[in-house]
């Protein structure tokens, strides 16, 4: 997914910068960053490789088919090397963190540097010669980039993400994360209020809090301050920057989201009513191998929670099929669970066994390739008819819905999101990306709520 979507002004004494970022939101912002670091090192962004200085990858090592993409892409780049052989090509984020210096192996790359170097990236660059590629990998306990402004990539001007923590200290057994990413730290929360008032009075209209796991922020008062700021409280201090601005937060975890959370969202309009609520499995056997630290019991009480203080809350999840020793009962606890919860929608995938996780050491991944696929097309099947129950609950209701642009299939028509979620479609009356107009939901599929327009 390549989302450069600033056109630089043409100057041909500028170095241009060529970014492609996979992965998830949190690279996303992370490759924001990045541009800011290098323009005010003089740098400017290019869309077309062909004109690029330099050339980075952003990268995610969260399964194995993400990697397999980013060699394909050096494979490209190195087409770039032998027609410049100026153009320096580099790998950075959680890939980098993982290969270290086997990125380097042959001279495939000039530079590695990890989630928590960006900072040195001017000097890597400098510092890259033909026979010296240069890295840097090492992990901090204090980097939060809180005083870089990121240099906004989205092309709408509409949502933005803010990074409000970084690292992970829940070590999941299959997870990478906590290895390529560090561990947990929170950001202050006077530069995240800072950003979002920028984001603001800069025109955009939704902002998205980001963290591997949001509802474990906690900034601690420094002498001086008056208190410490939890997830809730940093949540109610972002909604009150407008009511005009929307308010979403990503990723949550069950074994952490609170009363207060819940209730904060409830309490302001301009909260999203959205939970990304991860479940990974319906079984609490398989939940407790994977050390998620909360059961099928204690996840179905806190969607109870959420769907009692929230009737019409957004929950969405992620579901991971085939994990080490899964049963046929296993796999059948996750189904009943979906059809229990029945889920708006959910990111499904077969698992794949990441080095260096507890579950890489501990586990053998013995369910076969092919079982695997079965039992993820089973799930991937069944969400596709709970994503339609689901829509169908919504039809005759009114929905408050951003504006985000034209609709895919059907220019003559606008899409956006309504509070949960959820995309809808409707006809244009002249609204503009960045607009609030109010719908009514006539029709549904399993992906789309089909509305009429009220203005």
């Amino acid at each position: 997914m390549d989302i450069n979507n600033i056109k630089p002004l043409i100057d041909p004494s500028r170095p241009k910068v060529y970014i492609e970022t996979y992965g998830c939101q949190m690279n996303v912002n992370d490759s924001e960053v990045i541009l800011s670091i290098l323009q005010k090192e003089g740098y400017v962004l290019t869309e077309d490789m062909d004109q690029a200085n330099i050339i980075l990858a952003n990268t995610c090592s969260i399964r194995e088919n993400a990697e397999q993409r980013i060699w394909g892409r050096i494979d490209q780049f190195r087409l770039q090397k032998k027609k410049r052989q100026d153009v320096i090509i580099g790998i950075v984020g959680c890939m980098a963190e993982r290969l270290k210096d086997k990125l380097l192996d042959g001279h495939q790359v000039d530079i590695v540097a990890g989630p928590d170097s960006y900072r040195s990236l001017p000097q890597l660059i400098r510092d890259v010669t033909p026979d010296s590629p240069q890295i840097n990998v090492l992990l901090s306990h204090e980097e939060t980039y809180a005083d870089i402004s990121p240099v906004r990539m989205d092309k709408n001007g509409i949502s933005a993400f803010i990074s409000i923590m970084r690292g992970c200290n829940n070590v999941c057994s299959y997870c990478v994360v906590p290895y390529t990413r560090g561990a947990e730290r929170s950001r202050d929360p006077k530069t995240i209020l800072r950003e979002a008032q920028e984001l603001y009075s800069n025109g955009y209209k939704e902002i998205t809090l980001l963290g591997q796991n949001v509802d474990s922020y906690l900034w601690k008062a420094e002498e001086g301050e008056e208190a410490s700021v939890n997830f809730a409280q940093l949540l109610e201090m972002v909604a009150k920057i407008s009511p005009e601005l929307r308010v979403r937060f990503s990723t949550s975890h069950p074994k952490d989201i609170s009363d207060e959370v819940i209730y904060t969202m409830a309490a302001y309009p301009n909260i999203c009513k959205h939970i990304h609520l991860p479940v990974q499995s319906g079984s609490s056997s398989m939940l407790e191998k994977m050390r998620r630290k909360y059961d099928r019991e204690w996840y179905l009480e806190r969607v109870a929670k959420i769907r009692s203080v929230i009737p019409d809350c957004g929950i969405t999840t992620d579901v991971i099929a085939g994990f080490c020793g899964e049963t046929l009962e296993d796999h059948a606890d996750t189904l009943s669970l979906m059809e229990e919860v029945v889920f708006d929608s959910a990111f499904m995938f077969a698992y794949s066994e990441r080095p260096g996780t507890l579950a890489s050491r501990k586990y053998p991944d013995d369910i076969p390739y092919e079982e695997k696929t079965r039992r993820l097309n089973e799930i991937i099947a069944l969400q596709g008819r709970m994503s339609l129950k689901s829509n169908e609950r919504d039809l005759g209701k009114e929905f408050e819905v951003l504006v985000e642009g034209p609709s895919k299939k059907n220019p003559d028509e606008l899409c956006g999101r309504a509070s949960n979620n959820k995309m809808c479609v409707f006809p244009s009356h002249g609204e503009k990306p960045g607009d609030y107009t109010h719908v009514k939901v006539e029709s549904v599929t399993s992906a789309t709520l089909i509305c009429s327009n009220l203005g």
